[in-house]
């Protein structure tokens, strides 16, 4: 089925992309490894990819090195990532994901890449094994697949900005409060909101299903003005 270019990435999405790609390939194994920990750790991609093939600088990119994994105070096991330096965050931050079930599990997914392209622990994170070197998963890469498996399953591409965002309704749909979508996502308040006001055509039919959930989206946004 055909897919409006606003539409946010979804699960089937995820799953759709799953079957296109060659999961014991070096690149394929890398880039849904990324998409999947963008998406669960509700972050823009661009920060687990690089802007360019030389560009790779670890002192500001994500690393192998970055990575951890915590527990909460009931003892649930998760996947910490810490993100060295960006504009919103000069010291750095941290995100993070939990296991999943199904063809969508990022852990397996994450595992996965580790096993074919065992990035060294000072390269890019998703970095992937080409020839007899490594290559930084950069950006453009990064949709350039995305795109291609899209169209390959039978749907319109999505713009990569719509990782995060379809991200914040997954987890909405969960029943996870906006509040702590919120924070998860890093989302400003006031870019949080408007940004849903600007989707509220695509969630509304998910969230009518789900009447607690539409007063909720109702209450945070009735009163902003129309921004798109």
């Amino acid at each position: 089925a055909k897919r409006s270019n606003c539409e946010p990435y979804t699960i089937n999405m995820i799953v759709a992309i799953r079957e296109q790609l060659n999961l014991s390939h070096p690149l394929d194994a890398a880039v849904f490894a990324c998409l999947t920990t963008s998406f669960f750790a509700t972050a823009r991609a661009i920060k687990f990819t690089i802007p360019r093939l030389d560009a790779f600088n670890p002192a500001i990119h994500v690393k192998l090195s970055n990575v951890n994994d915590t527990h909460d105070h009931q003892n649930l096991r998760m996947k910490t990532f810490f993100l060295p330096r960006m504009k919103s965050a000069p010291e750095g931050e941290e995100v993070s994901w939990a296991k999943q079930t199904g063809p969508s599990d990022l852990e397996e997914a994450f595992a996965n890449h580790l096993h074919i392209n065992e990035p060294p622990l000072d390269n890019a994170l998703f970095a992937y094994r080409h020839n007899d070197s490594y290559r930084p998963l950069t950006k453009t890469k990064f949709l350039q697949c995305l795109t291609s498996t899209m169209i390959a399953a039978g749907h319109q591409p999505v713009s990569g900005h719509r990782i995060r965002i379809g991200s914040t309704l997954e987890y909405l749909l969960r029943d996870v409060p906006f509040d702590v979508v919120k924070v998860k996502g890093r989302w400003s308040s006031d870019t949080f909101l408007v940004y849903l006001r600007c989707h509220a055509q695509i969630l509304a039919p998910y969230m009518q299903a789900m009447p607690a959930l539409q007063e909720q989206f109702l209450h945070h946004t009735v009163n902003l003005p129309p921004v798109c």
